[in-house]
C-alpha cells in the first residue's frame, strides 16, 4: 500500500475545501461512531490537538512545533492508528482535516469549545467560546465538548467564563453529549499566566467545575497530575481523565506519575497532547504504545 505524501494529502484537503466543502458534512454523517466512551482498554485515551487555536504552538523546546499543520496531522494520524487510542480532542479545522483523511472512523471525538483566551494576551483569562457549540458538535456527530475553565481570583473576566461554561454544560447535556471541563486556579506572574498545580488549588478548581450547570449527568473532569492525587480524586464522584501536560525531558518520570494516578478507580482515562505528539525522541508510535500500556 502506497502512503500518500504530504503534498498529496494537502492537495486532497484543499480540493475538498475549495471544490466540495459540502463533503465535510456528508462524511461526518457517514462516519462510523464508537459504541461507548469506555475505551479499548476499559479506560478512555484521547489525543489532544486544540492548542493551536489558542495561539499555543510550543512543544517542549520547539517554539513553533505545532505550527506545521501537515506534520501535526501526520503525528495525529499515527497516534490514532495505534491500538488502544480511542479518539481525539480538537477544534473544527483539525477535526475536519482528520475526517477528510479518514482517521476518525469508530473514534471518540471531543469538540474544543472555548479558545478565545489567546496565549500571551491581556485578555487571556477571558476564555470566550469561539470554537464549537453543543449544537455544532451534535450536528457533526461528535461525542462531546471540552471547555477550559481558568479561575483567577483577581480577574473579573473569570465570572464570564464560569457562566459560559455552566451554559455549555447544560447545552451538551441536552444533546446527551459528554461535557469535559478542564479547571485551573490561575494567576498572572511577571506578565504571564501560570496555573497553580498545588494539590489544594486543583481540589478547589475541580470542586467548582463539578458544580457547573443544572445537571452533572454528562460531566467529566479533565485534571492535571499533581502530588497527593488521592486528595484531588476524593473531592469528586465525577469521572476524571488525566491531563498529560507539557512535554517532559524525563519521559520515564512522567510515565511513572501517570501510572500512579491511573491506579485510582475514579480515573477513567487520559487526554494527552504534546507529550505524545512531540516526545523527546520524536517517536510518536513508541510514546503512544507506552501510554496505552499504562492504561491496562
Amino acid at each position: 500500500m502506497t502512503v500518500p505524501s504530504n503534498e498529496d494529502r494537502l492537495a486532497r484537503l484543499l480540493d475538498v475545501r475549495v471544490r466540495q466543502p459540502h463533503r465535510i458534512a456528508e462524511m461526518a454523517a457517514a462516519r462510523r461512531h464508537p459504541d461507548n466512551l469506555i475505551g479499548q482498554t476499559g479506560r478512555l485515551l484521547l489525543v489532544a490537538a486544540d492548542h493551536p487555536a489558542r495561539g499555543a504552538l510550543r512543544a517542549g523546546d520547539r517554539e513553533f512545533a505545532m505550527a506545521d499543520r501537515l506534520s501535526l496531522l501526520d503525528r495525529l494520524a499515527t497516534a490514532l492508528s495505534r491500538p488502544g487510542v480511542d479518539g481525539v480532542l480538537g477544534t473544527a479545522d483539525i477535526l475536519e482535516d482528520l475526517l477528510l483523511l479518514g482517521a476518525l472512523e469508530d473514534k471518540v471525538v471531543i469538540a474544543s469549545m472555548n479558545r478565545g483566551g489567546l496565549a500571551g494576551t491581556v485578555f487571556e483569562m477571558d476564555d470566550r467560546f469561539t470554537g464549537y457549540t453543543a449544537a455544532g458538535a451534535a450536528r457533526m456527530g461528535w461525542q462531546g465538548g471540552k471547555m477550559l475553565l481558568r479561575i483567577d481570583p483577581d480577574d473579573p473576566a473569570t465570572v464570564r467564563t464560569l457562566e459560559a461554561c455552566a451554559h455549555a454544560v447544560d447545552a451538551l447535556a441536552e444533546q446527551h453529549l459528554m461535557a469535559m471541563v478542564e479547571p485551573f486556579l490561575s494567576e498572572r506572574v511577571d506578565g504571564r499566566f501560570r496555573n497553580d498545580l498545588s494539590t489544594e488549588a486543583v481540589v478547589r478548581s475541580s470542586a467548582v467545575a463539578a458544580g457547573l450547570g443544572t445537571t452533572s449527568a454528562h460531566t467529566w473532569l479533565k485534571l492535571p497530575v499533581v502530588e497527593d492525587m488521592d486528595q484531588v480524586l476524593a473531592a469528586t464522584t465525577l469521572p476524571v481523565v488525566l491531563l498529560g501536560g507539557e512535554v517532559s525531558s524525563d519521559q520515564g518520570a512522567q510515565f511513572a506519575s501517570w501510572r500512579k494516578a491511573l491506579a485510582y478507580p475514579s480515573t477513567r482515562g487520559m487526554v494527552v497532547g504534546r507529550s505524545l505528539l512531540y516526545p523527546p525522541d520524536d517517536d510518536v508510535a513508541a510514546a503512544v504504545d507506552a501510554t496505552v500500556e499504562l492504561m491496562t
